[in-house]
């Protein structure tokens, strides 16, 4: 019964001021609304870049880096054995890009319980011959099927079929930015020529476009078969082995365990988009900062409110504390009253900023970078809401907490004194 009354006694002092209540649940609303809004969107760019790169980029990546050797011949001497030997102009050893034993170590791979997926790559330095002009380019060599389970290969060929690389003979696929400069049309034989000196004629089958315009002016793809013929190489001529694992987080330690294995170069993910990485967390840290602090300064503008309403409604709270009314149940009226704000705020900012998510998610977003994005990235993660609407009650609560406590420690003698 007295929690009804206490309840009752609370309704009557927020509908007393309703103009003031219904601007602190405003605040409320706002300030909820758009920390949804604000997060979902900037989750959802943060998923589109980093979707961005872990499509395209292996989780751990096995190649041969061409460097120096580490013993010199004067190092391998008996004679200055026991000496500190500084060797100046070193050169870099005179051996091939190939990873040696590749067949070995991708069945070894494929044995490992940890990885998903192995896709063998080549790239080669070529020049595109335009007439009399020679233009820089890379040719990636690639398993057709593998590059498209793996990465999403076929998603970022925007002309032409991604599978026609695989089923004609001698063809490529032309960054789009390199076809635009070379002006050449699907159907077109376009003429290479590799670090050797070699010519070779091959039909352009398709268009790519990575959303990075540098790449796309020099990138391009053709098969693996295709590639080693280019180079003059065998068909077990590899220069990379992207890898993709069950759990990204493991791919430091796998790197290193694979390098020490295979003796070959590793590389993880993490290391590679360190940079990246550190731009994500920083944009999700400006939301979450952001979105707190509106609702920080919704919570003043309850607390302002209530101090007016407790200043207003001494009488009230005498007569309240004269008739039997403890300053505990005092300080729980106020407190009612603050939290009914908050969760009513609350609620309509949680429905207001899913909606307006909504909206922003099928609003068009076309742009020739990224030509598999046709609308703004959203996402809908439970954990804003949690946030939101936990967020929104302690803020309110605390809002009302303080104003309630000066509410609860009035004399009603010095008030009905002072009448």
């Amino acid at each position: 019964m007295k929690y009804k009354l206490i309840a009752s006694i609370s309704k009557s002092l927020l509908f007393a001021r309703l103009k003031q209540t219904l601007v602190a649940a405003i605040g409320v609303t706002f300030s909820i609304t758009m920390f949804i809004t604000l997060l979902s969107f900037m989750s959802g760019m943060n998923d589109l870049l980093d979707g961005l790169i872990l499509n395209r980029t292996a989780h751990v990546r096995l190649y041969n880096e061409i460097k120096p050797s580490i013993k010199q011949p004067i190092d391998l001497s008996d004679k200055y054995k026991n000496q500190y030997n500084f060797v100046s102009s070193v050169k870099p050893k005179d051996e091939k890009a190939e990873i040696r034993n590749s067949e070995a170590i991708i069945s070894a791979l494929k044995a490992d319980t940890r990885v998903t997926g192995i896709a063998p790559k080549l790239i080669a330095q070529v020049f595109y011959n335009v007439g009399s002009i020679d233009l820089t380019g890379t040719i990636n060599g690639i398993d057709v099927d593998e590059e498209a389970r793996l990465f999403f290969f076929k998603n970022y060929v925007v002309g032409g079929n991604y599978i026609d690389l695989k089923y004609t003979p001698n063809s490529i696929i032309l960054g789009i930015e390199a076809a635009k400069k070379m002006m050449v049309d699907i159907g077109s034989i376009i003429q290479v020529t590799t670090s050797k000196g070699e010519r070779f004629q091959l039909k352009v089958v398709g268009y790519f476009q990575s959303g990075i315009q540098e790449i796309d002016k020099v990138q391009s793809y053709a098969t693996l078969n295709t590639t080693q013929k280019l180079l003059g190489e065998s068909n077990s001529y590899i220069t990379d082995l992207q890898i993709k694992i069950t759990n990204i987080l493991d791919a430091p330690m796998m790197a290193k365990e694979f390098q020490k294995k295979f003796e070959v170069d590793a590389i993880d993910i993490q290391t590679a988009n360190s940079q990246f990485e550190t731009g994500s967390s920083i944009r999700t840290l400006i939301s979450y900062a952001v979105g707190i602090t509106l609702l920080i300064v919704a919570g003043f503008g309850i607390y302002n409110i209530l101090n007016m309403m407790i200043y207003e409604k001494m009488d009230s709270i005498a007569i309240l504390k004269a008739t039997g009314f403890s300053g505990k149940d005092v300080n729980n009226i106020f407190i009612t009253i603050a939290l009914s704000i908050g969760i009513f705020g609350g609620a309509l900012g949680l429905l207001f900023g899913y909606g307006l998510s909504n909206v922003i998610e099928h609003i068009p977003f076309n742009t020739p970078s990224l030509p598999t994005i046709k609308t703004y990235p959203i996402n809908y993660n439970p954990k804003f809401y949690m946030i939101g609407g936990v967020f929104s009650i302690i803020t309110t609560y605390l809002a009302g907490y303080f104003p309630s406590r000066k509410a609860s420690k009035i004399d009603p003698v010095i008030i009905i004194r002072g009448k």
